[in-house]
């Protein structure tokens, strides 16, 4: 074998080796979950032409995420791994399917519960598999791997929604739902649950390598909220740790907002159809992929409190621009509208780092206890701003989400200066 096909198939054995079949399901989850709902779904409401109906679906999208603990403790107790992610998927392709076919508000939300807290089942499980079967050695790559899938997962997503949207929306709907019946078959053939092996569970740093839309993220289930965490809520809130949950509430919850109503906003405001706001998205997920390495870096070069001001800045000029865009008749605001769009959705890749970094730093109850809270709020600021934007939508207008944004970001970012100045340890109580 000559030295040229000896490197290629070493450097082939460098990342093949690292990537497991059942990554494949977790692939599909992120197409499905953060790539088709977030643009079928708020369609397929908003024919009703009522945006708070829209809102409420997608709440409960995001309220779904809240129901982790559940499955993490189903499946830490009995060990049913592989149970909980089979069952998982199969609610969501049941929600899926039905959703396509019922016409009643009350009806969708139960739906999108529904298919929300099976796909926080599938997710929760998912760096279990990685933990509990492979030597701590190799989680950094592995798992590094599975946000990759995951993240390409959501890019194929948002594309693919793109053709969809051209369709009629129940056929949209129908194919997601034939991908996660799809995900059921192959997790069930490609996982086995681990054998239990009473490893204590370290924290994990890594951030979600992916879009906005994180709700159902598998790393952000790996830590759960527990009852001995919320007891300890009182020296939270008083913490500076307390105040980036605020922070990150305010500003999460007023983009979500935007994001909850996107494809409508996009096609009523600012006059770009559904298939092109869907590619649109899909590539600015895309190059965002690209700024996590470098957002890394800079963390740790100018600090993570800075980088989180800088990604706030970034989102709060483009919410800016948006609502601008979206009060005036300017010429071309379509495509000034998707370049203030693309800057919001790049700040994500900014803010997810930043974070990330700050929760397990200035957690005054554990990193773990406290990357579970955090990753509790996230979920809860995707309910607060779903509902938001729907309101006020219904009230005032779509354009009128941009600023609700634009009041979040601002006072998130204000706020956030008051834990901008980094100390090394444990986060110290406010007086």
């Amino acid at each position: 074998m000559s030295a040229k096909s000896m490197t290629l198939a070493e450097a082939r054995e460098s990342w093949v080796k690292w990537i497991e079949p059942w990554y494949l399901v977790y692939a599909l989850l992120g197409a499905i979950i953060a790539g088709l709902i977030p643009v079928l779904l708020p369609l397929r409401v908003g024919k009703t032409g009522d945006p708070a109906q829209v809102g409420w679906v997608m709440a409960a999208v995001s309220l779904g995420g809240l129901s982790a603990p559940v499955w993490g403790a189903l499946a830490d107790r009995y060990q049913v791994h592989r149970w909980v992610l089979v069952v998982g998927l199969s609610l969501t392709a049941i929600g899926l399917t039905a959703f396509a076919f019922v016409s009643q508000p009350a009806a969708w939300f139960g739906l999108s519960l529904l298919l929300s807290v099976g796909a926080a089942g599938a997710s929760t499980v998912a760096s279990l598999f990685v933990v509990e079967r492979h030597p701590r050695s190799e989680w950094d790559q592995r798992i590094g791997w599975l946000q990759a899938f995951y993240g390409f997962g959501q890019v194929f997503g948002l594309l693919f929604a793109g053709i969809l949207s051209n369709l009629d929306l129940r056929v949209g709907l129908v194919v997601a739902a034939a991908l996660s019946g799809f995900s059921v078959i192959l997790g069930g053939l490609t996982t086995t649950t681990p054998a239990r092996d009473g490893r204590v569970k370290v924290v994990l740093h890594h951030v979600a390598r992916h879009a906005e839309w994180t709700i159902h993220s598998p790393l952000r289930f790996f830590h759960r909220p527990s009852l001995k965490g919320l007891k300890q809520f009182g020296l939270v809130l008083r913490s500076r740790y307390g105040l980036l949950l605020v922070v990150w509430l305010l500003t999460f919850a007023g983009s979500a907002a935007v994001f909850s109503q996107y494809p409508l906003l996009m096609q009523v405001v600012f006059g770009i159809s559904p298939d092109i706001s869907s590619l649109a998205f899909g590539a600015m997920a895309g190059l965002g992929l690209l700024l996590y390495s470098p957002a890394g870096t800079w963390s740790d070069r100018l600090g993570s409190a800075r980088i989180l001001q800088i990604a706030l800045l970034m989102r709060l000029g483009a919410f800016l621009g948006l609502a601008f865009l979206g009060f005036t008749a300017l010429g071309f605001s379509g495509l000034l509208a998707i370049a203030a769009f693309a800057l919001v959705v790049l700040a994500w890749s900014l803010m997810s780092v930043s974070g990330t970094a700050l929760a397990a730093r200035l957690s005054p109850v554990g990193e773990g206890e406290g990357m579970g809270i955090f990753n509790a709020v996230n979920a809860l600021s995707g309910v607060v701003g779903a509902v938001l934007g729907g309101w006020v939508a219904g009230k005032w207008g779509y354009a009128t989400t941009t600023i609700a944004a634009l009041l979040g970001v601002s006072s998130g970012l204000f706020l956030s200066f008051l834990f901008s100045r980094e100390e090394p340890g444990p986060a110290k109580v406010l007086s």
